[in-house]
């Protein structure tokens, strides 16, 4: 009898940890392209604007990395998200800081990046504004 209920448990803990891996919604973002987009610039310039002294800076880093991943896997085979130019500004904005964060961790994000994020992240949000 312990032979089968060990073998019943194992066999509702695989399936359970299946459908929890195959389930493609994370829990950051909402769907809703517009309000994912802004959520996810908010949390960048976040990322990007804190000290690097602050005890608060490898977690917000951390998060920003996750949230990128999150949105890109999210709406990059979206078609109806793909082509339209706030997508297409948001994914080189975020290919720029997803390569720093991979190529240099320890460094913190240099001044001309920052510039070129900032202006990038307001012409996502102008286009975003204008629907597109």
């Amino acid at each position: 009898m312990k032979r089968f209920i060990s073998r019943v448990l194992a066999l509702v803990l695989v399936c359970v940890i299946g459908l929890m891996g195959c389930s493609n919604n994370p829990a950051t973002l909402t769907g809703n392209y517009q309000e994912d987009t802004l959520a996810l610039i908010n949390t960048l310039k976040t990322a990007i604007e804190l000290p690097e002294n602050t005890e608060s800076k490898a977690e917000a880093q951390a998060i920003a990395r996750q949230t990128i991943n999150d949105y890109a896997s999210r709406y990059r085979r979206d078609n109806s998200v793909s082509n339209l130019p706030s997508f297409t500004t948001m994914r080189t904005a975020l290919n720029s800081l997803a390569g720093h964060y991979s190529s240099y961790p320890n460094r913190p994000v240099p001044e001309k990046l920052k510039k070129r994020l900032n202006q990038e992240f307001r012409q996502v949000e102008l286009a975003l504004s204008r629907g597109a």
